[in-house]
């Protein structure tokens, strides 16, 4: 009795001998003494010589066949109340079956599965819902097989490198000197950044990135993680500049901001040719504190400007920076340190050729409450 198309028939059909038994009592009381009261007022029965036995034969015969017709309704009302019933549940249940072997097949790995949409509003919601998770699952698993080519990707250089390296040492060809070994050292620690990127995202998208806040004037923290960079600006011919500002205090982990700021500062350094400019600021605007990060470099599309906020997304056509390249989730990381702040990182830009800003907003120190734990996808431009 579980099935909920035996639970439709039988409420209808229910229904149907509720209003049947209630039509048969009322019917049964009333139909005698109006039959008298209408025998009455025509002068018929005793008038017409029935006399009184005859009157109550007529008055039973009536009964009688009331109470026939009665049971007749009663029986083809149920019987249509029941045929009813399973129309009624074999409309509803179709669609209800078909969602659930669809949701079958998402759950066996077939996310390309879509629901015809029925009439029923209702139900019309349910399959609307169903196709967005199959599209949504679908999304996801396409990124995670991504992801696994991404990082194959990246891992691959570096190996080969070293195997490169090993091999011509081990060969005899190159030697084991300080150049070398040099080399190798160089791949090794890109690797190990790698991993260390890999484990931060990791904690990011998982929601358990460990922030320590503590009151902190945001703009000398700011000022000193960006003068690390200098020697990387310097050595690509960019003039970093950091503009003075009003001292800006707010509750932050200084070690995961100052790595905030160091990955857009280098993310700015590699998306910038030599010559140009890159300006960090630090600044008020209401209860937000603003960190921005704006250079003069290559610029991003409209359509990119989400875009670089996943991990290992490249934007097409960036220009070639040699061997020195991000792990591709830097930008990942920066939005998950930033939200587990409860703040935000956005990029903005006027197009190819026009530079972008990089901006991360975090509440002042006043206006923190309390700090949410929180983290989003991105990456490196």
């Amino acid at each position: 009795m579980n099935r909920l198309s035996a639970r439709l028939v039988l409420s209808h059909l229910l229904v149907a001998l509720i209003g049947a038994v209630a039509t048969f009592v009322i019917v049964r009381q009333l139909a005698p003494t109006l039959f008298d009261s209408s025998m009455s007022r025509s002068g018929a029965g005793v008038g017409m010589g029935l006399g009184r036995a005859g009157e109550a034969s007529l008055r039973t015969q009536f009964a009688d066949s009331v109470d026939q017709a009665l049971l007749v309704g009663a029986i083809l009302g149920s019987v249509a109340a029941a045929s009813f019933g399973a129309v009624a549940a074999w409309r509803l249940l179709r669609p209800l079956g078909a969602m659930a072997r669809a949701a079958r097949r998402m759950a066996g790995g077939d996310y390309a599965t879509v629901v015809e949409v029925p009439r029923e509003t209702e139900l019309a919601e349910l399959a609307t819902d169903l196709n967005r998770l199959g599209a949504e699952l679908s999304g996801t698993e396409a990124r995670r097989v991504r992801l696994l080519g991404e990082l194959a990707h990246e891992m691959r250089t570096p190996l080969t490198v070293i195997d490169g390296y090993v091999e011509g040492m081990i060969d005899g060809v190159l030697p084991p000197g300080p150049t070398s070994l040099g080399s190798v050292s160089d791949e090794v620690r890109r690797l190990r950044r790698l991993a260390d990127d890999l484990s931060a995202l990791s904690r990011a998208e998982e929601g358990r990135l460990d922030v320590t806040v503590q009151p902190v004037d945001l703009g000398t923290l700011v000022r000193r993680a960006t003068e690390r960079m200098r020697p990387q600006a310097q050595d690509a011919e960019i003039d970093l500049q950091v503009l003075p500002g009003e001292r800006v205090e707010a509750l932050v982990d200084p070690d995961r901001f100052s790595q905030v700021v160091t990955n857009l500062v280098g993310n700015a350094i590699r998306a910038t040719a030599p010559g140009g400019r890159i300006t960090v600021t630090c600044t008020r605007r209401g209860e937000q504190a603003l960190v921005q990060v704006a250079d003069t470099g290559e610029g991003l599309d409209a359509a990119d400007l989400e875009r670089v906020f996943e991990r290992f997304y490249r934007v097409p056509g960036r220009r070639s920076v040699g061997a020195e390249s991000g792990s591709g989730i830097g930008l990942t990381v920066a939005r998950g340190i930033v939200r587990a702040h409860g703040g935000e990182l956005t990029a903005s830009s006027g197009g190819r050729g026009r530079g972008a800003t990089f901006t991360a907003t975090v509440p002042l120190l006043t206006a923190t409450a309390s700090v949410p734990t929180a983290s989003a996808p991105g990456t490196d431009r």
